[in-house]
Order: structure tokens, then sequence, then C-alpha cells
């Protein structure tokens, strides 16, 4: 690692960001000096706008992917090697609307049961029930499950934060018994390695993109069109699914992790419930109109 990298991720971690921002934040940069081949504090203020107009331009990057590359190249230039350069202040990521595609529960069971690999069946049924991001089903640990207390204690969430998520009986169930098939001492979804038999030693968890490639897999054995569903899909059913059954709204916010409430409320749109509930009730109400 280069001192300017080295310097980069230690104000990374100084900041609070969590493991995965910061290798984000990294790459962008590192991507930046490899475009020009040029050390990323001796670029001007030219190139830097060159770099970015090129990546939205030509590399048509999504508005998320867009909202990174600035996120991660402002802070090296304001907080590593400062830059007091106007471009920094007029960069902004644009902001999509789009609401996220939702799975009915039958077809989250579907998916779960058609699984045939008993670890991933177990992994899907994990980060749906308990509202995980993908990371954070991989990175589970053995201490973060409170069997008495049936919670599941969530480490290093989006922005750097720890929360605790109701554990349903029958996902406590899976995990004891998949664990048994391993026994590794720290991670619940432990790496396997290529003959399947590394789990009981491993040192890190599972790949994202094994978890990735099977979900993939398993969408198109059901016919289900998986454009645009993702393990993170599974996290939108089960903010959704726990509104449609009546969860508080305030409660389903803790457990996912949501700094702000309006971004829990997002997933009022993408059910039914209480519509059709106004619906009766207009539709009663309005009954008499023109009698």
């Amino acid at each position: 690692m280069t001192v300017l990298r080295q310097k980069m991720a230690d104000a990374l971690q100084l900041a609070g960001m969590s493991e995965r921002t910061q290798q984000c934040y990294l790459r962008e940069v590192r991507l930046l000096a490899k475009f020009h081949a040029k050390a990323p504090d001796q670029l001007s203020q030219e190139e830097l706008q060159a770099y970015l107009l090129h990546r939205k331009n030509a590399d048509r990057l999504a508005p998320a992917s867009m909202r990174i590359c600035y996120a991660g190249i402002k802070f090296f230039y304001q907080k590593v090697v400062v830059r007091d350069w106007p471009l920094l202040d007029l960069i902004r990521g644009e902001h999509e609307r789009k609401l996220p595609v939702v799975l009915s529960v039958e077809e989250v069971h579907r998916i779960i049961e058609s699984t045939t690999t008993f670890h991933n069946r177990v992994y899907f049924a994990t980060v749906y029930s308990c509202g995980l991001r993908l990371h954070e089903g991989l990175n589970l640990q053995v201490g973060d499950i409170h069997a008495d207390r049936a919670l599941l204690h969530v480490h290093r969430g989006k922005g750097a934060t720890d929360r605790m998520v109701p554990l349903p009986s029958l996902t406590l169930s899976l995990l004891r018994e998949y664990w048994k098939t391993h026994r590794n001492p720290t991670w619940l979804f432990p790496a396997r390695g290529r003959d399947g038999k590394q789990a009981p030693h491993a040192n890190h968890p599972m790949k994202k993109s094994t978890v990735q490639g099977v979900l993939r897999h398993v969408l198109k054995q059901l016919g289900i069109n998986y454009h645009g569903v993702s393990i993170h899909t599974l996290r939108h059913c089960y903010a959704t699914h726990l509104l449609e059954a009546g969860v508080n709204v305030r409660h389903i916010q803790q457990y996912m992790g949501h700094a702000f409430l309006e971004t829990t409320m997002r997933y009022f749109h993408l059910t039914r419930k209480g519509q059709e509930d106004s619906y009766h009730i207009i539709d009663e109400a309005m009954r008499r109109i023109g009698t």
C-alpha cells in the first residue's frame, strides 16, 4: 500500500466510515489515478473535471455509482490532500426516485425452498427474515446471536452503526442446524473452499459473488424475471411484508437501521394493504352520491 493510500485509509477510519465505504472510496481514487496514469495528488482541477465527465458521459455510470464516485473523490481532495477547488463544491450526484423491486411472500418462499445447497438456503432465509444487507448477512458471527432474547446483533451496518433485530425462532433453528455442519468458532457463514471442506477452519466468510450467483441461478430456474432482483431485494421484501402484516413503521425503521423515517416510509408505496382499506372507506362514504 502506498503512503498516500494508507493516509486516505487512516482518514476514512478516523471519520468513522464503514469498511465497505472505505473500500469503495479507495477504489474510486485508484480508478482516477489509473485513468490519468498519475498519482492523484499530482492532478490538476482540470484533469479531475475531465475524469468526472468521462465517468458520467462515456462510462455512463448509474446515478448511484456516480454518487459514490463523487463522494470518494471529494473525501480525498477535501480531507486527505486538501484542495480549495471550486469544482469540489460544484459536483452533486443525482438521486433516483425509483421504487425497489419487491416480491410476494409466496415468491420469496419459493426462492428459499428451491435453493438446493443448505448453506445458501439458510443464508437467504436469514437475510430475508432479519432484513439484512448482503454484507451484513455474510459477516454474521456466532456471538451475534442472543438466543435467550430472540435477537440478532448486526454489527457495522450502513453508517458504521449497530442494531438489534428480532430473530425468528425458525431462523434460529436453521442457523443452529447449519452451524453444526461446520462448527466454525467465529463465522456463521464461513468460506467453504472449492472442496466444500474448509468451513470449520475458515478465517473469513463466504464471498458475495457466491450467493449472488446462486440467487441468479434459482431465479432462472423458477422463471422469475430477475431483472432488478438481487440479494438486497430480500431486504426490501422484509420491510414491505412487515408493513402488510401490521408492524409499526417506527419499529421497522429501527430493524432496518434507517436513520430517517422517510427512508422507511417509501415502502408504503409498495403495499396495497393500507390503500385497499382507504378504497373501502371512500367507497362506503361516497355510496350515496347521486341518490
